[in-house]
């Protein structure tokens, strides 16, 4: 069963073609803590952009691994790309999919900030 999101406004939506998730993991990092993400990893082949291509921006930090996407109107990073030893995937923020209840989730906390 698939899952769908987007960025606060609305301009940047996308879906994801698999089982929402029970899981997800919680990072400490300087990105991720200071914006509060609860995220899962789906290998790109799984992920549509929807809508909102020509409404991205990029930000990239420490060795650039992960291509961070946010929406040039409302600011909101609703998925990120990377690659991982599996291949390339997405980083899905679960805060920006209505359907997850995040308070249901397993969450895995990542000490990001020790990388």
């Amino acid at each position: 069963m698939a899952y769908s999101g987007s960025c606060h406004c609305g301009a940047v939506t996308f879906t994801v073609d698999a089982d929402p998730p029970s899981e997800a993991m919680s990072c400490n990092c300087s990105h991720c803590g200071r914006k509060g993400f609860i995220l899962t990893f789906v290998p790109v082949d799984q992920f549509r952009l929807d809508s909102g291509a020509d409404q991205l921006t990029d930000y990239l930090f420490y060795k650039h691994a992960i291509t961070h996407q946010f929406c040039k109107t409302c600011g909101t990073e609703a998925f990120a790309l990377g690659k991982s030893p599996q291949g390339e995937m997405r980083a899905i923020n679960l805060r920006c999919v209505p359907a997850i209840d995040i308070e249901a989730l397993t969450i895995q906390k990542i000490d990001g900030a020790s990388f």
